[in-house]
């Protein structure tokens, strides 16, 4: 072998040698809402634009963790029914509605992530102060068929009101979190049920009022896919350890949270959050990584009375916490 042919050859021993640096690496797509009931995603997504990715450090390097954003938790479920997604967290009115859509073939939760953080707010004026007040009155929630969106209805015909999607006599309107605000401000609606932080804005910014606080409710849980669960069983199973960890995390360092949260709603929104925002919404949330199958149970007993559902249901393979 010549001289050329022995350089030759060493330099395809080297790049064969080299190949296993330049591999893909392995995608794992997460869907989350610009929400401090998110904080999980929201620290999560923020530390990855720092260079200092929470889960990319637990789940090796040969991950990477992306991240896709979305105002409610219908439009996330569609991403996973679309394989456009692998993991989510989403409110456990979507999520339960998606494991019934696809008769419990589709959806998983894996683990909680945060409750309370809800709230009813009505205009500051006095229009509004007892339930008999709603009649005629238009309040907004972030998406049909979303857990606020449920949540009022089910309220609502609990006070004797007839509720339809599109009448009634209270007119439940689903409109996007950001838009509700303008609304509120400009009066052309009287309430909003929606969530953090919103729920602070509103009575910041434009002089709201709770009305009702859903101080226990499941607000946000995190949801995967079966397909994922199924072909990436150890991924999956250390993602939620590592949503374990951070959301620990949190509670034990809720000044850094807040700031992480701050700074990566300010990149989704484009507007800065003030740090009084964050200071007043923060109490009124609790984040925790356990979920049990009869918070699911109860919210079907709403969602059935709201006319969203019909007829029994097996839940039983609805929450899986992987092992």
């Amino acid at each position: 072998m010549n001289l050329k042919m022995r350089f030759f050859a060493a330099a395809l021993g080297w790049f064969s040698l080299a190949q296993p640096a330049f591999a893909e690496k392995i995608a794992l797509r997460v869907g989350h809402f610009p929400n401090i009931t998110h904080a999980q995603a929201l620290v999560a997504h923020q530390l990855k634009r720092q260079n200092k990715g929470w889960f990319e450090e637990r789940l090796g390097p040969d991950v990477d963790v992306q991240w896709f954003v979305y105002n409610a938790g219908p439009s996330a479920m569609e991403a996973i029914f679309a394989n456009s997604i692998e993991l989510t967290y989403v409110g456990p009115g979507p999520a339960l509605n998606a494991y019934l859509r696809s008769q419990g073939n589709e959806v998983r939760v894996v683990a909680g992530a945060a409750y309370g953080g809800a709230a009813l707010v009505v205009q500051g004026d006095g229009r509004i102060s007892k339930p008999e007040d709603f009649r005629g009155k238009k309040i907004a929630t972030p998406q049909l068929g979303n857990t606020q969106d449920v949540a009022a209805r089910v309220w609502f015909r609990k006070q004797g009101y007839k509720i339809t999607q599109i009448g009634g006599d209270v007119l439940v309107l689903p409109t996007a979190n950001p838009d509700q605000l303008g609304l509120f401000v400009s009066g052309q609606i009287d309430g909003a049920w929606t969530v953090e932080p919103w729920v602070t804005r509103l009575e910041l910014e434009a002089k709201g009022t709770i009305y009702l606080e859903e101080k226990d409710a499941v607000t946000t849980v995190l949801a995967a896919s079966s397909k994922a669960l199924k072909e990436r069983p150890e991924l999956i199973k250390k993602f939620v350890a590592a949503h374990v960890e951070l959301t620990q995390w949190i509670n034990e360092h809720p000044e850094e949270a807040k700031e992480l949260v701050r700074a990566e709603l300010k990149e989704l929104t484009r507007t800065a959050m003030p740090a009084g925002v964050a200071d007043r919404a923060w109490p009124r949330l609790r984040f925790a990584s356990e979920i049990s199958l009869p918070q699911f149970q109860e919210l079907l007993q709403g969602a059935q009375s709201a006319g969203f559902l019909k007829g029994s249901a097996d839940l039983s393979r609805l929450v899986e916490i992987p092992k």
